[in-house]
């Protein structure tokens, strides 16, 4: 059975991250699987890329460029979350790709930006092969936007989209959503990396009739793995006698990241006299280092796994007060280097912390327990066998071979109906 896995990129994104995981959590248990992007980052032989000559580099530069100029004018000129929307307005026409001709299973992740369009969509439907598309964001069952917080809008039709400005030049989102009404999604098998996800997918007035599956992505346990504390701080020359908490993000300036909370949640324990330092790994961390009330250490943003693990096994806790997020890679990682997590009660992550088991989970918004959370696991990490209950907790949920197994018998299922 040969499958494979579309992404806008390689490695760039949580979405890719996960991808390039799966792909190799599928070929370990005996699949052909090879990845179908835009931008190729590595030598893969296993990855390849749209971009096959200079041309098609800048047509596929001008789509990305096109996409956001189309928000961009339609918002009258107002950068206001030019990058939480998607268009699809324009991409690749892959339906001739030798790859995907050859393929029996079609896998689609994160395929924004440019890469696809939906009329490539539909024509990959056409092709009439099993098509799987695993949820990373909102963004399939809504009109434009990622991830749509409070607003209840997809439910029934989107329009006047209250991510862009009050009055735009044309209502994105209901063409959008209206385009997307034509795709036969009931062909489409999606995939929640999280049963949140999921949930909230099923009441899109745009997937009434598709079908869904549950299936966590994979993690590598023998490259993000427990490792002797003493030895990684020394690499990062960070301090062998303190208590340290690690912020992680891309973009550590995201909004949807909540360092806002955290910066509060510092705060509080400073005012309770209780001394511990901050690890950042990411971008952007000018601003929140000002604003911290404790001595801070940049790491940079980090993309090798090996130094990335370290990373999380060089500190004692991690905390991530995101306001909205699906599966984050960043809390597995962490587990799995066996360092307990603390987060707020959104999004997929209450289905990986297990409150006071292996983490603590936060009420939502609230910065006086994400303090109350970062103490409790400070203060019972070594009594609670913390760590322990984060490496059981990835063995039994997130090992490739766990993760890969679930994969294999959907798309045996799949391939076998078809055929």
């Amino acid at each position: 059975m040969k499958v494979v896995l579309l992404n806008t990129a390689e490695r760039t994104g949580g979405a890719a991250v996960a991808a390039n995981r799966l792909q190799a959590a599928l070929q370990k248990a005996g699949l052909t699987v090879c990845m179908l992007v835009r931008d190729k980052q590595t030598e893969a032989g296993d990855v390849v890329s749209v971009n096959t000559s200079f041309i098609k580099r800048q047509l596929n530069r001008f789509r990305f460029v096109w996409e956001r100029l189309v928000i961009f004018v339609c918002n009258r000129l107002n950068r206001k979350n030019l990058f939480q929307v998607s268009l699809a307005n324009t991409g690749n026409n892959l339906d001739r790709n030798i790859v995907l001709q050859e393929a029996d299973i079609i896998h689609l992740h994160w395929i924004n930006q440019g890469f696809l369009s939906l009329k490539d969509i539909e024509r990959l439907l056409q092709m009439d092969k099993p098509i799987v598309w695993t949820l990373h964001d909102l963004w399939p069952a809504t009109g434009i936007c990622h991830y749509p917080g409070t607003c209840e809008r997809y439910h029934s039709g989107c329009s006047h989209c209250p991510l862009l400005v009050n009055q735009p030049l044309w209502d994105l989102a209901k063409q959008v959503f209206d385009r997307k009404k034509e795709l036969k999604n009931a062909s489409i098998t999606f995939v929640g990396c999280s049963t949140w996800i999921s949930s909230m997918a099923k009441q899109s007035g745009l997937l009434q009739q598709a079908r869904f599956m549950s299936i966590p992505n994979p993690i590598d346990t023998t490259v993000f793995r427990p490792i002797a504390k003493k030895d990684c701080r020394e690499q990062f020359n960070l301090p062998l006698d303190k208590a340290l908490l690690l912020f992680a993000a891309a973009k550590l300036s995201d909004t949807r990241k909540g360092a806002v909370f955290l910066i509060e949640a510092c705060r509080l324990l400073a005012e309770r006299n209780y001394t511990l330092e901050v690890v950042l790994m990411g971008s952007h961390s000018d601003e929140l280092i000002a604003a911290l009330p404790f001595p801070v250490h940049e790491l940079g943003y980090i993309s090798d796994q090996e130094t990335m693990a370290k990373a999380y096994a060089s500190v004692d806790l991690f905390v991530i007060p995101s306001l909205e997020d699906n599966l984050p890679n960043t809390i597995m990682e962490a587990m799995a280097c066996g360092t307990p997590s603390v987060g707020f009660e959104t999004g997929g992550i209450p289905e990986m912390i297990d409150h006071k088991n292996n983490g603590y989970v936060a009420r939502y918004k609230e910065a006086e327990d994400l303090a109350d959370g970062i103490q409790w696991i400070l203060e019972n990490k070594e009594s609670k066998n913390l760590s322990r209950a984060c490496l059981e907790k990835v063995q039994t949920s997130y090992r490739e071979s766990v993760v890969a197994e679930k994969y294999i018998h959907l798309y045996k299922n799949l391939w076998e109906k078809k055929i």
